[in-house]
């Protein structure tokens, strides 16, 4: 079966939808997707017919529910290409997984250990290292990035980034901002030959790529289910089971424990101990919905097409006089996904606010994200204080780009006048 975006486009209700004249273009999946009938269905029929708490109540919907979430786990799992689906600990969102990470693994660390992030992360992955290495005395560095928009892997060799002081890397794997698609594999052995754990944010890879946990080299995954057609309030950090085992509790509560005396607790086996109180149960079981979806329609299929609109929107962008592509115009696996930043001056050459940008677009049906993306040091870095971002994802249509295009030349000309 060929890949038909119309056909898929059927799928998500809220794409028929009109902006007063003007049909809907949704080009903002990297803030978050759209979500297919079936994973809203799922979750209907949960709250409808099997709503209960999980591995607590003993009844037939108690069971049920325990079943359906436990099911979303191992779709999940299954999707990631992960060893076993207990390497799954479901969270709210990938913040947390990667405040997770950063609490469990920073446990031990001293003064004089170094953590290495980039100037490239979404704040999700810079604060909570920050906030690790004021508690702990640890040393925060980074990678920089070359004019191009890529890990400058050359100054990071010639500094010695990574080194026998190096304990922790957390990286993104694909850069909201940019779409950069980082080398995790080459990064995860330098990482392991200095005895380092390798982080990776997934956020903007895993919908977008087909994902072997196993293979991509790291010990620790983060991503979250809303980016992925799933729903809000569910994420997930994988991790190898044996490093899992050993790391300490990140939240305590119920669920979490093996047992509790006045004089001290026991905890349960991954990913149980990572996962107090009430967790998301139904968004596990729209997730797992999710997980299968992505999987009918073939991940290789879905990348196929993020880069090929990605590759005629970059080309119809750069066609635009006052259009600034930030970042790689290269598309593929080694290039870029499918988050286009860009910056918007008139012919005059004044600069165009992402913020008013942004308004204009969607007074003519186009969504996009203006601001700094929640990756202010890499906007710094780039030397400007805010962009404008269209993102694409399985179901964007050339028709939409050409929707943008046409919406940004119109802004352009109307500034233009207006100085």
């Amino acid at each position: 079966m060929s890949y038909d975006v119309e056909l898929i486009r059927g799928d998500f209700p809220i794409l028929d939808r009109r902006v007063g004249e003007y049909p809907l273009a949704y080009l903002d999946s990297a803030n978050t997707s759209q979500k297919p009938q079936v994973v809203i269905d799922a979750m209907v029929d949960h709250y409808e017919r099997h709503n209960a708490n999980v591995a607590r109540a003993m009844h037939v919907l108690g069971a049920e529910a325990s079943a359906a979430y436990e099911g979303g786990r191992e779709k999940v799992a299954a999707f990631i290409g992960a060893a076993r689906a207990d390497e799954v600990v479901f969270t709210k969102n990938a913040s947390e997984a990667l405040n997770l990470a950063a609490h469990s693994l920073g446990a031990g660390l001293k003064p004089g250990d170094e953590v290495v992030i980039s100037v490239m992360e979404h704040h999700s992955n810079i604060v909570p290292w920050q906030l690790l290495c004021a508690r702990t005395g640890a040393t925060l560095r980074w990678f920089d990035i070359t004019d191009d928009g890529r890990l400058d892997l050359a100054k990071a060799s010639a500094e010695n980034l990574i080194n026998g002081n190096t304990k922790i890397v957390s990286l993104a794997w694909a850069s909201n901002v940019l779409g950069t698609i980082n080398p995790i594999s080459q990064i995860a052995a330098q990482a392991h030959a200095v005895g380092a754990v390798m982080v990776v944010d997934g956020s903007q890879a895993v919908p977008q790529l087909t994902t072997s946990v196993v293979d991509l080299g790291a010990d620790l995954v983060a991503f979250t289910g809303h980016k992925m057609v799933g729903p809000t309030g569910i994420g997930a950090l994988w991790g190898r089971y044996d490093l899992l085992a050993e790391l300490p509790p990140f939240l305590g509560g119920g669920e979490m424990i093996e047992i509790v005396r006045m004089s001290g607790s026991t905890f349960a086996p991954p990913p149980y101990r990572f996962e107090a109180g009430t967790p998301p149960i139904a968004e596990a079981v729209g997730l797992g919905a999710a997980a299968e979806y992505l999987h009918e329609l073939g991940m290789a299929d879905v990348a196929a097409h993020e880069r090929a609109i990605t590759g005629y929107a970059l080309d119809a962008l750069a066609q635009i006089e006052g259009v600034r592509i930030l970042g790689t115009t290269a598309v593929g696996p080694e290039g870029r996904g499918g988050a286009v930043s860009f910056t918007l001056a008139t012919r005059d050459g004044l600069d165009v606010h992402p913020h008013d940008v942004m308004t204009f677009l969607d007074s003519r049906g186009v969504a996009v994200r203006g601001g700094h993306h929640c990756a202010r040091p890499l906007h710094e870095r780039l030397g400007i204080t805010a962009s404008t971002r269209a993102s694409f994802y399985l179901y964007t249509l050339e028709r939409e780009i050409d929707q943008l295009v046409d919406a940004l030349v119109y802004t352009r000309d109307f500034f233009g006048r207006a100085a």
